[in-house]
């Protein structure tokens, strides 16, 4: 499994917009094969930063399955307005044994 780390900042002041708008774009990534949970976070400290997780069955489901489809265009046509900038995204694999985390 893979987990997109996407790190999204929002135009001030529309941020309960953007919740909003997250809830039905949220729906087009979970009509996605590949998809398997997700997860977004507002920041404490920037209420206008936000992270959103999501678990991928593969770096491909995500960044080639996903993003070449049409359900990427309906999640960007429903959140794409509020961004302020383009989202940083990362991608996280593996996972550690919890004896390893010591």
């Amino acid at each position: 499994m893979v987990v997109e780390h996407a790190e999204l900042t929002i135009a001030p002041g529309r941020e309960a917009e953007f919740e909003a708008a997250f809830a039905r774009g949220e729906k087009a990534i979970a009509q996605s094969p590949g998809y398997r949970w997700s997860r977004l976070l507002r920041q404490v400290e920037n209420p206008g930063t936000y992270l959103l997780l999501v678990g991928w069955v593969s770096l491909e489901a995500h960044t080639v399955e996903f993003r070449g489809s049409e359900l990427f265009q309906q999640w960007r046509g429903a959140v794409g307005e509020f961004f302020a900038a383009p989202p940083n995204v990362t991608h996280f694999g593996g996972e550690l044994a919890p004896e390893r985390l010591g």
